[in-house]
């Protein structure tokens, strides 16, 4: 009988899992679509990629008409080297092309209303003057 009720209790657990990873995929989307985000690539963890969503969107409403995607780039650019330290580059447009090495964790990939932005952090090492 005990065996029955561990599996009874794994099973709860498992579904209860299942639903909060739901909620929380729901959440995110509606997040998405509250900043009309669409993600095209990424190695980034969700809050830090909600945050270039969230940062992107300010900074797109606060230019109504035509996009400056070069203060857009520097203003992500300058709060992720801030807030995760240095190396962080980014490249906004709505035509480009790109082939980039990244550090673990930091790529993000995205399109925000017509404009399309890649944010990514490279490895910052010492060099070496003997």
């Amino acid at each position: 009988m005990e065996g029955v009720e561990l599996e009874l209790e794994r099973r709860s657990k498992f579904l209860n899992n299942l639903i909060q990873q739901k909620k929380k995929a729901k959440e995110q989307q509606d997040q998405k679509d509250e900043f009309n985000v669409r993600v095209r690539a990424s190695d980034m963890p969700l809050s830090v990629q909600n945050r270039a969503f969230s940062l992107s969107r300010e900074l797109l409403n606060a230019t109504p008409g035509k996009a400056d995607n070069k203060r857009l780039a520097l203003a992500l650019k300058k709060d992720f080297d801030s807030a995760y330290g240095p190396a962080w580059h980014c490249i906004v447009g709505t035509s480009f092309g790109s082939y980039v090495t990244h550090s673990v964790g930091g790529f993000l990939y995205f399109q925000i209303d017509k404009v399309y932005v890649l944010l990514f952090k490279t490895a910052v090492e010492p060099l070496d003057h003997q």
